[in-house]
């Protein structure tokens, strides 16, 4: 009876680390794609990757919608096969336009993930800040891959190696899904489960407020440096560290170290109230980005593994709260919901990374990234108490 539900819970977390790795394996091997592809900088070719975060965005939303309606065990077979595919269609791109389509339709696919596979994971959680904590370890550790396994691949097989390799690993998962995991009886949307902490709908759209803006603020965080610290680390260990794959190894135990402090915030979650520890967090992200905004040298390596660590700590928050309070008949359409309007800002700030640390370097993106701490520590502010929250709970 067990074996199903450990294999359930292994395939959704490895599915979360492959879904960060296929998002950043093309800002990990920008600069070899751009030098193949004939341009002279790789602050020229990053733009081309944002329709991957704007799908990733947009796609959020009826991937939550059809999660709950439709089935979360269907859509997740649709998430492996989509993405799967996508990447081999990607490292087959002769030109950047085509490599731009091919990461696009890549992004529509990773979509499905947050707003379907975390509350598939979810749904029989007893204690929701550990599950949290794992699937956030999960999640990062695809993001140190991305680093340290597309840095080995582009260093001996080439660029287009990094996006082959993960892509026929995911479809043979994806059949490993369809034979271990059995079809739901019913899709969630008819399912009776009610919130731990069920809340009136004034207060739930405030909580909802403040976790959409707070996500947004932690989307352009996430985004901007995990896809730009690659480029960082190579401009402040220049002289240091040329080598590219020894470059990936050093971001990769950035982001394995940072990583833990998902399992250490999952735990606490369980223990704590919501709002301080989330504040804490936050505001713990302004000195260090600031630190990296000036360190360079072997002091980068230092600044960036605390920065990291201060943003990935933030991420299980949002998800918390969507399991705290809210049913699981629509956690995968409010997930959706949130997570469409957080990357649609953070697929910007993409766009935008490439042409702002050309025109005015490092330093003045992490220091904007900096306010952007400030602004998300506000919003966390506005979030009731757990007090007024629970004294807001309808009497049974």
């Amino acid at each position: 009876m067990n074996r199903i539900p450990r294999s359930l819970t292994l395939l959704l977390n490895l599915a979360h680390a492959l879904d960060h790795l296929f998002l950043l394996i093309f800002a990990t091997a920008v600069a070899a794609i751009a030098a193949d592809f004939g341009f002279a900088r790789w602050e020229d070719l990053m733009p081309y990757g944002v329709g991957a975060f704007v799908m990733f965005g947009l796609g959020s939303a009826p991937a939550g919608r059809l999660g709950d309606l439709w089935g979360r065990r269907r859509m997740m077979l649709l998430f492996f096969f989509g993405i799967g595919a996508s990447s081999l269609l990607a490292s087959l791109a002769q030109n950047a336009w085509q490599l731009a389509a091919a990461l696009t339709l890549l992004g529509a696919f990773s979509a499905i993930y947050h707003p379907v596979g975390i509350p598939m994971l979810l749904q029989h959680s007893t204690r929701p800040g550990r599950t949290i904590g794992w699937s956030g370890l999960s999640g990062n550790l695809g993001i140190a891959a991305a680093a340290g396994l597309t840095g080995l691949l582009v260093a001996w097989a080439g660029w287009r190696w990094a996006f082959v390799v993960p892509g026929v690993l995911t479809l043979g998962l994806g059949l490993m899904f369809m034979k271990w995991v059995p079809v739901e009886t019913e899709p969630p949307a008819r399912r009776t489960t009610k919130a731990a902490v069920p809340l009136p709908a004034a207060m739930l759209a405030r909580v909802f407020v403040v976790m959409t803006a707070a996500a947004i603020a932690s989307g352009v965080l996430f985004n901007v440096t995990t896809n730009g610290n690659g480029r960082l680390m190579a401009e402040r260990l220049q002289g240091l560290v040329e080598d590219p794959s020894t470059l990936g190894a050093l971001l990769a135990a950035v982001y394995a170290v940072a990583s833990l402090a998902q399992l250490i915030v999952g735990r606490l979650i369980d223990r704590y109230p919501l709002k301080p520890l989330y504040l804490a967090i936050v505001l713990g992200q302004v000195p260090l980005l600031v630190l990296a905004a000036h360190a360079h040298g072997w002091w980068i390596f230092v600044a960036l593994l605390g920065t990291m660590a201060m943003i990935f700590g933030a991420i299980p928050f949002t998800d918390a709260m969507i399991v705290r309070y809210v049913d699981d008949r629509l956690r995968s359409r409010v997930a959706g919901m949130r997570l469409t309007v957080a990357f649609g800002f953070s697929s910007g700030a993409v766009w935008l990374l490439g042409p702002m640390v050309k025109a005015n370097g490092f330093a003045a993106m992490l220091l904007v990234m900096a306010g952007v701490s400030m602004l998300s520590a506000l919003a966390v502010m506005w979030l009731p108490g757990e007090d007024r929250l629970r004294a807001a709970v309808p009497a049974a």
